[in-house]
Order: C-alpha cells, then structure tokens, then sequence
C-alpha cells in the first residue's frame, strides 16, 4: 500500500508546479465497471463532482488530458461536455502518447500530475512529477505512487486531486 502519511509539504511543493493533469478513465474518472446496453452499446457513470474539479483546473489554466486503453463513445462526449480537449482512447502505448503530449504543450515531466488505478497507468505515472493512485487501486502501483487519494475511481477521486492542485497554488 502506498504509505498514506506521505509527507503533505512534499507532495503539495509537486502539486503547486503542475501544469498538466493527466487522466486514466476506466477506475479513475469511473468506479471501473462497463455496462452495456440491449444492443451492446457502452454506458458509463461519471460523477459530476469530479467534472466540476476538472473545470475549476481547467479555468485556473492547469491542462487536462485523458489517455485510455479503451475506446469509448461515452468518455468522448464526457471529455467534450467538459472541455477536454486532449483526448486520446484505445490507446496501447500510453508512454508514447504522454511523450507526445509533452512535446505538444512544451511541458516537462515534472510538471504533470497523472492518476491511474491499475498497471497500464504505472508507466507514465513513474514518470510525472506527481504520481497519483486513486484510494482503490492496484498495489502494482505502490511503488510509483506519490499520494493516494482517500476517495475511489469515479466517486470523487479526481475532485480530491483538483482540489490539492487547485489548493497548493495557493
């Protein structure tokens, strides 16, 4: 388990230099569960307080981005409702896309925060200035993990790292 009483002055020094927030979906912006409809379309639940958290950064200036491994119609209009604009799905190689995000927004590692919840995530997250786990992810992620949050994927995890972004540039 990610140590919890990881030092506050620490971790708010990383969250106060962040200039780029970037998002896994499933188990993070969502409690990770995929329904499907009749006809096999996918539904998803987003939890409005964390669409709120992500405005309120955006508004402040901090980029957001979403990369996934997993296509969806749903996170698409999710991400365009909130002014997302850097949004990329079934992504495999998720470094190369963080790499290229980098590039793109002339931002340096150390000035991301990434949050993740499972193995795929461990990757970039080893190497964002702020690595962020949410309360209930994979332990693979204890060793790269910063922070954990005290709230799960998709019912506020991401409000709570806005609001330590938003509360640290203070």
């Amino acid at each position: 388990m990610v140590d919890t009483k990881a030092d506050p002055e620490r971790v708010r020094q990383q969250a106060a230099a962040i200039q780029l927030l970037v998002l896994d979906v499933d188990g993070v912006l969502t409690d990770g569960s995929i329904q499907l409809d009749a006809d096999g379309r996918e539904c998803k639940t987003f939890n409005v307080k964390d669409g709120y958290g992500i405005r309120r950064v955006l508004d402040a200036g901090i980029e957001v981005a979403i990369i996934s491994g997993r296509q969806s119609t749903p996170v698409e209009k999710r991400a365009a409702d909130l002014g997302i604009r850097h949004v990329h799905l079934g992504i495999r190689n998720k470094i190369a896309v963080f790499h290229d995000l980098l590039e793109q927004l002339s931002v340096t590692a150390d000035a991301v925060a990434c949050v993740g919840d499972d193995t795929p995530d461990a990757e970039c997250m080893s190497v964002a200035g702020l690595a962020i786990a949410v309360a209930d992810a994979h332990s693979d992620l204890d060793a790269v993990a910063d922070w954990r949050t005290t709230r799960n994927g998709g019912r506020g995890a991401v409000r709570e790292v806005c609001d330590l972004l938003l509360s640290a540039r203070s």
